[in-house]
Formats: structure tokens, C-alpha cells, sequence
């Protein structure tokens, strides 16, 4: 059973073996059909570009693949294919193929995320496109061993300093190194990006374009509509446009229909008549947060990493809460409660545990993966 089989693996390493992954794939990789890779790399935006971009060639009738972590609520969600997430019976044959291709040390040596990406690629081996997120980086993510097509860079900021490095030219650097060939950047919050962009252009031959290369008036009018029958915040829009931008590399037609129920749940989702949730992380993603809500006051629903800058995400997060509700998450990784509480009450910010949703109240949902999902199961979704 495959379930059985990934639990056995840890989730989380405090250290990377980043030659396991391209080891293994060379041993296997004559056996193993690749069709044309999107890869996506960068901080923010990679779930939702891809589901943008992944629904669109759906709906233009080619076969594609959509493989995105974490997952919510069910491991299916990370092997999306021409519409839907990927059946158990589907994940048990690819699980039995995989084991038969793989010697058992390398089978039980691989990570999680390494095992379950070459999982996705057996899955995927006869689509038309797969759209191929990246994980944790760029250069040494299990997702850059395979050849692209594209790369698409979405916004890059500070986040997993501890793997990527502690300045934004570090981790663009470790990001972008993944780009083999053809790559298309978004807009960028940091210049630093852009001398990495340049270096890295010129030292390896890229064809690094910024998105408004590709983008025409008509682009922005199709853009603009999606996101008012959407509702799509502003920065759901940016990446909607950087799918848009790929179909154009693509040098495929596509109608503002191509895109209907695009959105991947979890990003700013309205779950409920006062509450949305989103699975953001980071200061980035609380940066978008609120501009996007500026106009209204929440009850923030939260807990955080102790690996991750909780302070300044609450801090950027603070003109748009009223109080917060510390919502349990079981995670070995979790900021021990008593820290959080001293954080907020050093910041002014009211807080207690989170219990129930009271109907009279605004809520956002924020913090994590696992903030999300101890949220919907505790609502009962």
C-alpha cells in the first residue's frame, strides 16, 4: 500500500542529500517517459500559477498533469490530471511500477517528496504537458532533475532560509539555476533579482524573459475579465497572468472560458459567509494578503513553524486584525505556544485559543499547510 509505504518516510530533514535524487534518476531514466515539462520555481504563487495554467491546456483539450505539495486534506491532491486529482486505484498501480523499477535501497532511501515525484511522472507519462512544481528550491529540488521545456519564476522573496540561503540574491541564485533553457519571470518585489537574473543569463545562455514580453492589451483585457468573474485577489491575478504569459510561449489561443474554475483551493479561498482561508506562509504571502483585505478587520486564525520570521508575518499582518485565535496543529515543527503568546502579547495583540467560528465575526484562516488542515478538519470539511 502506498499510504503505508510513505509513512514510513520522514516528511522533514534537517539536512538534504541533494545527489540522491539526480543518482537515482539516471539508473532509471531510459525506462521512464518524460513529456514537455512547465517547471515552476520561486516563493509565492506556484500552486495557483500552475492550476491556472494546467486548466486552461485542459480545457484546450491537450492531456496535462498538474503535480503540486503539500497537499490539504488528501495525498490525491498533489497528482492533478485533465481535471481532477488522481484516483487511489491510479496511485497504487503507479506505486507497484515505480518499486518494480527502482532497486529496494533506492526505493527506501528516497525521500517522500523524491519517491512521490517520480510517482507523479509515471502517472503523467502519457499527457501532453506536465506542469511540474518544485517543492522546496530550485538547483537541487527533485522536480530540476528532468528536462524542461519552460520555466516559470514566480515572485521570490525570503523563505526556507535555512536550505536556500539568508539573502534574496542567495536564493534567487539557488532558485534560478534550476532554469535548463527558456525561462519567463514575473514581477519582482526585490532589484537584487534581477543581477541574478543577468549573471546567471549570461554565464549559463538562458533565455530569461520578464513577463511583459509576452503580454499584449488584448492579454490584459482577457486577464482582467477572468479575474472579475472569479473574484481574484491582486495577487492571483499576477499569477494568472504569468500562465497567460506561457501560453504565449507556448504560441497557444486561448479564450477567457479556457480558465473557468481555475482557482486551487486554499488561496484565499471563501469557505464560508465569514471565513476564508489561505495557505500561505510567509511575509510575501502576508504581504498579499493584506493588500488584498485592507479594507476589513479579521480575526486571525493561527499558529506557525518555529523555522519561520512569525513575528514580522504578524506584524505585516497586524493593521488588517482585530485578535487572534491560536489554532492547535500537531507538527514536531510548530513554535512552542507560550513563545507565540509572548510575541503577541509584546506586540499588543489579543489572543486566545481558537475554539469555534462565532457567526458575527470576519475570520482568516493563515499560517500554514497544516493551519489549513487542522482548520477543515476541525469544521468538519
Amino acid at each position: 500500500m502506498l499510504e503505508s509505504f510513505l509513512n514510513n518516510k520522514p516528511l522533514f530533514y534537517e539536512t538534504i542529500d541533494y545527489t540522491r535524487m539526480p543518482k537515482v534518476y539516471e539508473k532509471i531514466k531510459e525506462r521512464v517517459v518524460i513529456p514537455k515539462i512547465i517547471h515552476l520555481i520561486g516563493t509565492n504563487g506556484k500552486g495557483t500559477t500552475g492550476r491556472f495554467l494546467a486548466t486552461a491546456l485542459h480545457n484546450l483539450s491537450y492531456k496535462v498533469g498538474h503535480y503540486t505539495s503539500p497537499h490539504i486534506l488528501e495525498f490525491n491532491e498533489r497528482i492533478w490530471m485533465n481535471g481532477s486529482c488522481v484516483s487511489c486505484d491510479v496511485l497504487e498501480s503507479a506505486h507497484e511500477e515505480l518499486l518494480n523499477l527502482l532497486s529496494k535501497e533506492d526505493a527506501e532511501s528516497l525521500s517522500y517528496f523524491e519517491y512521490t515525484t517520480f510517482l507523479a511522472m509515471l502517472i503523467y507519462k502519457d499527457m501532453d504537458y506536465i506542469v511540474l512544481e518544485a517543492g522546496l528550491g530550485g538547483e537541487h529540488d527533485a522536480t530540476a532533475v528532468f528536462p524542461k521545456l519552460l520555466t516559470l519564476v514566480t515572485p521570490i522573496d525570503m523563505d526556507h532560509e535555512a536550505f536556500l540561503g539568508s539573502t534574496i540574491k542567495a536564493i534567487a541564485r539557488t532558485k534560478l539555476k534550476a532554469i535548463q533553457r527558456d525561462a519567463i519571470i514575473a514581477l519582482q518585489k526585490h532589484s537584487d533579482v534581477a543581477v541574478v537574473v543577468k549573471e546567471l543569463s549570461r554565464k549559463n545562455r538562458l533565455s530569461i524573459k520578464n513577463i511583459t514580453s509576452y503580454l499584449e492589451d488584448a492579454d490584459h483585457q482577457k486577464i482582467q475579465t477572468v479575474a472579475q468573474n472569479n473574484r481574484l485577489a491582486p495577487y492571483l491575478q499576477e499569477n494568472l497572468s504569468l500562465a497567460v504569459a506561457a501560453l504565449k510561449f507556448l504560441q497557444i489561443e486561448y479564450k477567457v472560458e479556457d480558465f473557468k474554475n481555475a482557482q486551487l483551493y486554499g488561496r484565499l479561498s471563501q469557505i464560508s459567509e465569514n471565513v476564508l482561508l489561505d495557505v500561505g506562509h510567509n511575509i510575501l504571502a502576508a504581504k498579499a494578503i493584506v493588500e488584498s483585505l485592507k479594507e476589513f478587520k479579521y480575526t486571525l486564525v493561527y499558529n506557525s513553524y518555529k523555522d519561520k520570521n512569525y513575528q514580522e508575518i504578524l506584524t505585516v499582518l497586524k493593521p488588517i486584525i482585530n485578535d487572534v485565535e491560536i489554532i492547535n496543529i500537531v507538527d514536531e515543527r510548530r513554535v512552542p505556544i507560550e513563545i507565540l503568546k509572548k510575541v503577541l502579547d509584546s506586540m499588543q495583540i489579543k489572543h486566545s485559543p481558537f475554539t469555534k467560528i462565532d457567526k458575527d465575526k470576519k475570520y482568516l484562516v493563515f499560517g500554514s499547510f497544516s493551519v489549513a488542515e487542522a482548520f477543515l478538519k476541525g469544521m468538519g470539511e
